[in-house]
């Protein structure tokens, strides 16, 4: 008996996104994902998709499409 096996792997799509007013070609499905590729880190940020607030506990859900606009803002100290 002869068995073969199959496998489909999930290709990251490459889609245009609009980071902090920057047009960026990225592969990032997940708004976790784009800051995880984008190297910022923590829960502290302040992160919103085409003008709507998305809550650091929602981030890894929220699922990104095409031309999207996404700002990341964090926290700068004054003086």
């Amino acid at each position: 008996m002869k068995s073969s096996v199959k496998l489909f792997l999930k290709r990251n799509r490459i889609m245009k996104l609009l980071v902090n007013g920057d047009e960026l070609d990225l592969a990032a499905e997940t708004l976790a994902g784009l800051l995880a590729s984008l190297e910022y880190e923590g829960e502290w940020l302040a992160t919103a998709v085409n003008g709507d607030l998305v809550h650091s506990e929602e981030r890894a859900d929220y699922q990104l499409k095409a031309f999207d606009r996404v700002e990341i803002l964090s926290p700068m100290q004054g003086g």
